[in-house]
């Protein structure tokens, strides 16, 4: 059987976006048995999803994988899907659609590494029990978005003293909210998670437009950011397994 994978992202101008993309498909294609790798956009920014899927059709494969490339099960996966089985009458190619990157023990993986890293990096040597955390996420209104972040947020309590999250924008707590709320909990130190896999304009600018003025007007003392958690080498392992799940069950 040869195989291709194709990721389809949300889309970004952004330069870092594509390369993160590029990482990760070279990633995928050293650990995993594909013919090629790929990705291509929902929208913003070409290649789109015909396109890519045009572009896995001239090789020479007999089923392509495709991979939601979206942190949350919501409206975007679901047009990204239908987009892509309007292709399907066209080709036997066989398709073979994956989960989103949700609800999964590797995604509380890669969080934890951020915050063990951050610690590390600037020298505190607290016990996990003594450090507070906040995961920023992007915002929906579809409920299985929230699902999919408490999801985290539940399998990290044990292991923190306080674990809360907040959005960028769409749902409440918004970041000012957030930050409240970790105010009144009198944290040692407070380690902030950017839940998103790219570093795009919303990590780049539109989380610090509202993150630096709420933590400003804070008495916090002792804050640190994580890295976006996209770039984490695990993310290649979990778009592995998801891929594995629906070819071995076909």
């Amino acid at each position: 059987m040869k195989r291709g994978l194709l990721l389809i992202d949300r889309g970004s101008r952004e330069r870092e976006a594509s390369e993160e993309l590029e990482t990760i498909c070279a990633g995928i294609k050293a650990k995993g048995d594909y013919v090629f790798t790929d990705y291509c956009f929902l929208e913003v920014e070409p290649p789109f999803i015909e396109d890519g899927i045009s572009k896995c059709l001239k090789e020479d494969i007999d089923s392509l994988t495709i991979v939601p490339y979206f942190l949350y099960p919501g409206k975007k996966v679901k047009i990204a899907v239908t987009d892509v089985m309007k292709l399907q009458k066209d080709t036997e190619v066989k398709f073979l659609i994956t989960k989103p990157m949700s609800m999964h023990k590797t995604l509380v993986d890669i969080v934890e590494n951020r915050i063990t890293t951050t610690l590390k990096e600037n020298n505190i040597t607290l016990s996990n029990k003594d450090v507070d955390v906040m995961i920023i996420g992007h915002g929906s209104k579809d409920p299985n978005a929230q699902m999919s972040l408490n999801y985290i947020v539940d399998e990290l309590k044990d292991s923190y003293r306080n674990v809360s999250r907040c959005w960028l924008e769409i749902e409440q707590p918004d970041i000012f909210e957030g930050i409240k709320k970790c105010e009144k909990d009198q944290p040692k130190v407070l380690i902030i998670v950017f839940y998103f896999l790219h570093e795009g304009a919303h990590v780049k600018t539109d989380i610090n437009n509202d993150l630096i003025p709420a933590l400003k007007n804070s008495n916090l003392k002792e804050t640190f950011i994580t890295k976006h958690i996209g770039t984490d080498e695990k993310i290649i392992d979990l778009i592995i397994e998801r891929a594995r799940e629906v070819e071995d069950a076909n």
